[in-house]
């Protein structure tokens, strides 16, 4: 198998994790506009909105992160890093990878296993909606960084392939 079929694989599971996760909006704004509704015209604000809002919030914001990083939608300074020549470029961001972005990403998938899987076997419910997706919304935090590590990696492999060529790739 060619590394190019390997990268298109490893961008594929980025897009289409973005273009499902994407639409975890609409709940969103279901929820947020049925409390708004309810608070300002019907002054009957609902305890489990704020809640439920965070629940949909989180995974939305999380799972499309490997999205917004195939994309290149990140913040980063690029006033200075423009001005490289690719080649250098190449050299910055497999030194950046290897020093920054892994170590975090495996540190916090491996705390997020644990995290998700304690409130999996306590059975963990939420306190004021009293609902039993807080295991779920937990699970989102190791998901979100398999998938940040796989689009690392395949960003990764094109740094040193850039490194090595003196080439965008």
């Amino acid at each position: 198998m060619q590394l190019k079929t390997i990268l298109k694989g490893m961008d594929q599971v980025s897009e289409w994790s973005g273009r499902i996760f994407v639409w975890l909006v609409i709940p969103l704004t279901v929820v947020v506009a049925y409390e708004v509704i309810s608070r300002r015209f019907f002054n009957s604000p609902h305890i489990w909105a704020t809640e439920v809002t965070n629940y949909i919030y989180g995974p939305h914001f999380m799972l499309v992160a490997a999205y917004t990083m195939l994309y290149q939608a990140h913040v980063r300074i690029d006033i200075i890093y423009q001005r490289f020549s690719p080649r250098t470029r190449g050299i910055l961001d497999v030194i950046t990878y290897t020093v920054f972005f892994f170590p975090f990403c495996i540190i916090v998938f491996y705390l997020g296993l644990i995290y998700a899987g304690t409130s999996w076997s306590i059975g963990e419910t939420s306190e004021s909606a009293a609902l039993r997706i807080v295991p779920v919304v937990k699970t989102v935090i190791p998901v979100t960084f398999a998938l940040l590590l796989n689009q690392g990696l395949a960003t990764f492999i094109r740094a040193i392939i850039q490194m090595v060529k003196g080439e965008e790739v």
